[in-house]
């Protein structure tokens, strides 16, 4: 540390781990400190922070790239973040014209396009197949072992893919072109009824990613099935669905409900804007998974028994919640913060703090927390995920009141 970096006003503070009570003491050693301004609730915590809680947070900048002509991709899974069991997540990019391979799995593959379009393709097991355009904000879902392909188009393609396995990797799948190559020439013309000569230039190993021309307009690949058409979709336009607004940002719940093949994950996506929070809550069906699109933002999580841990996040990581831990997220920044929220669930479920109280006996909720008429008084029957800090000097707006 060089000690003219303090009194030079053209550099930030270098910041120590040193709380506010006097707790801490300076860190002169070998240290990130980027790293450090990037995660300060995690270097010097608050003081409400306790007990023994697992990391819940993993950043995809931070996960092995895995480079191929015709796009990349990168993964998240239990090796990375193995407190997160129940989900895993792959960010991938497709070049214009890249493919990823007709393939297939043993678990279900939810989609979020980030940027950008693609088309996908699919077949079910009664033969009924689906194609599609998707652009930001939609989804697309796969039940385990339909088989499917995605290609990105004039502008290529950003996404994020959801499996509902903690285990799963994407470089571990069922590829058509690694089928192929591993079923003896001899089978693949008795299955085909063609010569051995027509499988001479079949790849020797798995394809995954590769770089073909841009396909032309959706119609002109239309393959009409004897069978007709898958008959629940497998995309869902999240973006288009109206929002649950309340004050300080809004929440888009997709499930089964209103997206109905999508049977083993369910989701949320939430705005937060500046000066507010998703509210203290916790989920009864399983643990949540989290995908940061935008913006910052600082999460604790109440494990029970005096344990609470903080954490920074922002665009790109990925969070953590075990199942029914109480917790909040917090916009820290100027911006927006956006993140999905994802749970391996036919149903999306929240149990809002405030809500429960307010439906409790009034007299019970005071005695138990030794509280008065002003917070009882301010309990709100009508869940609001996301809640603004209120202006001291106006309190909340009329408009928002029960």
């Amino acid at each position: 540390m060089n000690p003219a970096d303090s009194h030079n006003p053209s550099r930030p503070a270098i910041p120590q781990p040193i709380r506010s009570d006097g707790a801490g003491n300076v860190d002169l050693g070998p240290r990130d400190v980027m790293r450090d301004r990037e995660n300060p609730d995690m270097f010097v915590p608050p003081l409400t922070d306790n007990g023994l809680i697992p990391n819940l947070k993993f950043s995809f900048s931070d996960a092995h790239m895995q480079l191929n002509h015709g796009g990349w991709s990168r993964e998240v899974t239990v090796r990375e973040l193995p407190v997160a069991t129940t989900l895993a997540g792959v960010n991938m990019s497709l070049t214009p014209g890249g493919v990823r391979e007709l393939h297939w799995h043993q678990q279900a593959e939810w989609s979020y396009m980030l940027l950008g379009s693609a088309r996908i393709t699919a077949v079910d097991q009664n033969g009924r197949n689906f194609i599609a355009d998707v652009g930001p904000g939609d989804l697309w879902y796969f039940p385990p072992g339909i088989p499917h392909s995605i290609q990105g188009l004039a502008e290529g393609c950003e996404f994020l893919l959801v499996f509902d396995d903690g285990s799963f990797s994407d470089l571990n799948t069922l590829s058509i072109s690694d089928w192929f190559a591993h079923t003896p020439p001899e089978v693949l013309s008795a299955n085909f009824g063609v010569p051995e000569a027509a499988f001479r230039s079949i790849p020797k190993e798995q394809v995954y990613i590769y770089q073909d021309q841009v396909p032309g307009p959706i119609q002109s690949q239309k393959i009409e099935s004897p069978y007709g058409e898958i008959p629940l979709s497998f995309k869902h336009q999240l973006l288009a669905q109206p929002p649950l607004r309340t004050p300080g940002g809004s929440v888009r719940i997709v499930d089964s409900s209103n997206f109905p093949i999508s049977r083993n994950i369910a989701a949320a996506l939430v705005e937060i804007e500046p000066g507010a929070m998703r509210e203290l809550h916790w989920h009864p069906n399983n643990d949540e998974w989290q995908y940061y699109l935008s913006g910052q933002g600082r999460m604790t999580v109440f494990g029970g028994n005096g344990d609470a841990r903080t954490f920074n996040v922002r665009a790109g990581d990925v969070g953590y919640v075990p199942f029914a831990q109480g917790h909040y997220i917090q916009n820290t920044g100027t911006d927006t913060l956006w993140f999905l929220e994802m749970f391996r669930s036919d149903r999306f479920a929240d149990v809002s703090l405030n809500q429960w109280m307010a439906l409790t006996p009034r007299e019970l909720v005071s005695s138990n927390l030794h509280v008065g008429p002003e917070l009882m008084d301010a309990l709100r029957k009508v869940k609001w995920p996301v809640v603004k800090y209120p202006d001291q000097s106006q309190g909340q707006t009329k408009k928002y009141k029960e």
